[in-house]
């Protein structure tokens, strides 16, 4: 803290946050108070400022029930502030825990924030935190014609880089309006390496609970863009996949409504059969062999997939590949020449080994 906290002094703040915010075991918020800082204003992302929403749930705009601070929602209609949101602030702190999947969408936020503050003349100042799916890229670079909030950059699924690498890029590829002009800062961390071992001290989001999960998310995330049920709902989610039919495996599993977590599940109090994978090796690339066997397997396959598997991969290929009986190889071999290129325009944004 004794490397930004000089940089605060004088300032009005915002804060685009969560629970994941921690500074030890204090809140990032209560901390800054406590220093002397003075935060006015509170941006909350997917899940809420507790991360204590379930996916796709509402997040609302109000007031922070311990400092009475106002809290605005930057999840649903309003993903970007507006100029009005930002009145009197000077600089904007982001300091939230990523998984390192283009899917997840605090990086989004990370971007409209950033998009706001460049176009607005409000310094930003992001905290780097570890990335625990840095060791690995894979996956399809999006195009830019599928980009959604659930992937708004030109990268791979997986793209190896903390959330401070990754807004450097944003910066210096012009990825936002008014890059050229962003005052930006990012608060490195010491210790660790892409190959450093590391699991969160908190749970990121409220279906990823544990480091398994999240070490699956990549490769499950997918699920969400078909009609199979990826575990919400379930004590293990992210860490099993299944759909109502036998056929699909021996494990059994029956979602649940779980408020704050799983409101409204896939195959709600239906048993699902399918895979356990809650003790499976994690794995250093993406796993498409559950999302190619459980598509060879459907009676239906003109249900399988949904609008949204696009969104997802960033790509009108994958289902086309699958569809068409690509192997899993097959389909990686089709990655590598963009992957490539990613690869070589990234190594200018990278702060760590």
């Amino acid at each position: 803290m004794d490397q930004y906290l000089p940089a605060l002094e004088g300032k009005s703040i915002a804060l685009l946050i969560n629970h994941t915010s921690l500074v030890g075991q204090t809140h990032l918020l209560d901390t800054l108070l406590a220093s002397g800082v003075d935060v006015i204003k509170i941006f909350a992302p997917e899940h809420g400022f507790r991360g204590d929403l379930a996916n796709g749930e509402q997040v609302n705009d109000g007031f922070d029930q311990k400092t009475g601070l106002p809290l605005i929602s930057l999840y649903g209609k309003n993903k970007k502030p507006s100029k009005e949101q930002l009145e009197d602030i000077d600089l904007v702190i982001y300091d939230i825990q990523d998984v390192g999947a283009r899917f997840y969408t605090y990086i989004s936020s990370m971007h409209y924030m950033m998009e706001a503050c460049a176009e607005n003349g409000i310094s930003f100042l992001l905290l780097d935190r570890p990335n625990p799916n840095a060791h690995y890229i894979d996956g399809p670079v999006l195009d830019p014609a599928h980009a959604s909030f659930v992937g708004v950059h030109p990268i791979p699924i997986v793209y190896g880089m903390t959330v401070g690498e990754l807004a450097s890029m944003i910066k210096g590829e012009n990825w936002i309006n008014g890059s050229e002009t962003l005052d930006f800062n990012i608060v490195a961390l010491k210790n660790w390496t892409r190959d450093s071992s590391y699991t969160l001290p908190i749970s990121p989001s409220p279906n990823l609970p544990n480091a398994q999960s999240i070490a699956l998310y990549p490769s499950l995330c997918l699920f969400e863009g078909t009609n199979v049920s990826m575990g919400r709902g379930t004590d293990f989610p992210f860490q099993a996949v299944g759909y109502p039919d036998p056929n699909f495996g021996d494990f059994e599993f029956k979602p649940r409504s779980i408020p704050k977590v799983s409101k409204y599940p896939p195959h709600k109090n239906k048993t699902c059969y399918g895979y356990d994978l809650r003790s499976v090796s994690p794995p250093n690339k993406i796993r498409l062999s559950y999302l190619i066997d459980f598509y060879q397997k459907a009676n239906n396959k003109e249900d399988f997939f949904n609008a949204f598997f696009t969104n997802l991969s960033g790509t009108s290929e994958l289902r086309k590949q699958i569809e068409d009986g690509w192997t899993e190889e097959e389909i990686r071999t089709s990655w590598q020449a963009d992957i490539k290129k990613f690869k070589s325009k990234r190594e200018a944004y990278l702060i760590y080994k």
